[in-house]
């Protein structure tokens, strides 16, 4: 996929010190929680990284699967100068082809960039948008991601002014 002199790809392992580098200014600003490099390592597959002309890293985003029908888009960033070219379009598009792929159908995504997201179909979550069942089998999940989706107490701290989002494919 190439447009406007970038395209998205899977990440590599080696592109993990770019996507670190790409998201702590995010980090610092509180916008992303920083993570260690060894949990980027063991969710490489779940990345995407648009890349400039260069092969330089100028956007991710991963897709992580919590459950049967439903995962999180997550760590979605674009480097500052490459902001309103489409690099964070084309990231939520092949995240999205990617979960369709997967048999997907809904998304979930915690954020304070609440306009983009209404832009790619996502509407703030009103309630649990799961069963009873479900809801137990999640709360077995040591994922600070889906503690988040679940809106548990212990992560709300961490999580204070993002909006938490919903979308069916």
């Amino acid at each position: 996929m190439a447009e406007a002199g970038f395209s998205v790809r899977a990440a590599r392992t080696s592109d993990v010190p770019l996507i670190r580098a790409l998201i702590e200014p995010l980090v610092q600003r509180g916008i992303l929680l920083g993570k260690d490099a060894v949990v980027f390592y063991e969710a490489i597959q779940e990345f995407r990284v648009a890349v400039d002309a260069n092969g330089e890293a100028i956007g991710c985003g991963a897709l992580h699967v919590m459950w049967q029908d439903l995962a999180e888009v997550r760590t979605l960033a674009v480097t500052e100068r490459w902001l309103h070219r489409g690099v964070g379009h084309a990231l939520m598009e092949r995240l999205e082809a990617d979960a369709r792929e997967l048999g997907l159908s809904r998304l979930f995504c915690l954020t304070f960039e609440v306009p983009f997201f209404v832009r790619h179909g996502f509407e703030p979550m009103a309630e649990q948008p799961i069963d009873p069942i479900v809801y137990a089998e999640l709360l077995r999940s040591p994922d600070e991601g889906v503690a988040e989706f679940l809106d548990l107490a212990r992560v709300k701290p961490n999580t204070l002014g993002n909006t938490r989002m919903f979308k069916w494919l």
